[in-house]
């Protein structure tokens, strides 16, 4: 007997394991797509998997009903079944309904789209938004918006909570859709190195063409970051010259969430 052979049960495990993995991992970049929905070509891009792969996991998330395909534009989104399964934990996402008139507070003060975003595994998830009163409003993230961290200012907030070491293991494993994204590790890297020097993440390009955006730290009870509180914004709204006080209006909402939190426990 070849001791060194894996057992056939030890074999099926890891089989069974890797598609697993790589079954969620076609889920949370069909999220990103949104109703839009993706391309089977996008997914491959986004998942640095084989196109023959992504295809066979798609048509069995599909036989779940856990991934949909538009008969028409052939894209794939995810599925109904997601959306029912996660109305069984309502209350995973209390920082939602507490954050509501912070958000809104922000829209009326500042004008512009206000959103609270929290990390989810490798990606940033916007929980809640609240457009603002200004003519042309920002109103590309929609609640349950999902990008990988470090494209876009709340998802450079949020990694400023990991060690150095961490964001790098994270942003190499998200490489192809950073590739995707057209952005380099390097650069995210210098984006979270300033917002921890500023206190604040600061795109006067934002990742919608015409647009700028700021964000802020929102601390649980233990000092970590566990949301980023951040606005949108035409860029002739948000210039450069405006952002030290509209971070600190933020802050300030900030602060009052996490004081929530800690009456919370939360």
């Amino acid at each position: 007997m070849d001791l060194e052979s894996p057992a056939p049960e030890s074999t099926e495990h890891a089989a069974t394991t890797r598609s697993l993995a790589r079954a969620f991992q076609i889920l949370r970049v069909l999220a990103l797509g949104q109703e839009h929905g993706m391309r089977l070509i996008d997914v491959v891009r986004h998942t640095g998997l084989s196109r023959p792969t992504v295809h066979r996991l798609l048509r069995a998330l599909g036989d779940e009903n856990a991934v949909e395909q538009d008969p028409a534009t052939r894209r794939y989104r995810v599925g109904a079944d997601i959306s029912m399964l996660a109305l069984a934990r309502p209350s995973r996402s209390p920082l939602r309904k507490l954050a509501e008139p912070h958000l809104q507070f922000l829209s009326d003060a500042l004008g512009d789209t206000a959103f609270i975003t929290v990390r989810h595994g490798r990606d940033s998830v916007c929980l809640g938004r609240q457009l603002g009163s200004f003519p042309i409003k920002v109103m590309s993230i929609d609640i349950g918006t999902r990008r990988p961290l470090g494209v876009g200012v709340a998802g450079v907030v949020l990694l400023c909570a990991m060690a150095d070491e961490e964001v790098d293991d994270l942003l190499g494993l998200d490489r192809a859709r950073l590739d995707a994204c057209n952005l380099t590790r390097d650069e995210i890297k210098a984006r979270v190195s300033t917002a921890q020097a500023l206190g604040y993440a600061y795109a006067e390009h934002g990742v919608t063409q015409g647009t700028a955006a700021l964000s802020v730290p929102v601390r649980g009870a233990s000092g970590d970051i566990v949301a980023a509180l951040s606005v949108a914004a035409v860029a002739s709204h948000l210039p450069p010259g405006k952002v030290p006080e509209a971070a600190t209006i933020l802050a300030e909402q900030a602060a009052l969430i996490t004081k929530r939190l800690l009456a919370l426990g939360a």
